[in-house]
């Protein structure tokens, strides 16, 4: 599993020039799935995307969450994140969950944010989005979690 996560003042998603999902300060989380993906791996991303300290004190140092923070998510799913660019000109995107089984896994992922309480909204799984994006900072990281992966500390 791939998230690009953007700490965001603002963020939208519109589907046909509709807005189908809108957030303010938070996270912005552009999601791929990929073929050996499991609860697992969506339960140690959720984890992550809550837990992650990138929100700044009062002094200006990182030490808060989403979620001490109280803020949304914006949650798109994007299997372009597994595309694969090393050969040829056209990207490859092999490694990316058939349709099915990602949306699948997508919908956990979203389930278990909302989990949270926390205000999360979604763009629309499979179809052409325009996304717009206020980075804030800009901080933007990219989190990787595989099956293959052994669990590392927190």
């Amino acid at each position: 599993m791939r998230v690009v996560l953007q700490r965001v003042k603002e963020s939208r998603v519109e589907v046909s020039g509709q807005i189908i999902g809108n957030i303010e300060k938070g996270l912005n989380l552009l999601v791929g799935i990929t073929e050996s993906d499991t609860e697992k791996e969506v339960d140690w991303m959720v984890r992550k995307c809550l837990e992650l300290r990138i929100f700044p004190d009062q002094a200006g140092k990182l030490s808060q969450s989403v979620q001490d923070i109280q803020g949304a998510l914006l949650v798109i799913s994007q299997f372009t994140l597994y595309g694969d660019c090393r050969k040829g000109r056209r990207p490859s995107f092999d490694k990316a969950a058939p349709g099915p089984v990602a949306e699948q896994l997508y919908q956990q992922f979203v389930a278990k944010l909302k989990a949270s309480g926390l205000q999360v909204e979604t763009g629309k799984f499979g179809a052409m989005m325009t996304v717009y994006i206020e980075n804030d900072g800009p901080v933007t990281l990219i989190l990787d979690r595989e099956a293959s992966m052994t669990e590392q500390p927190k």
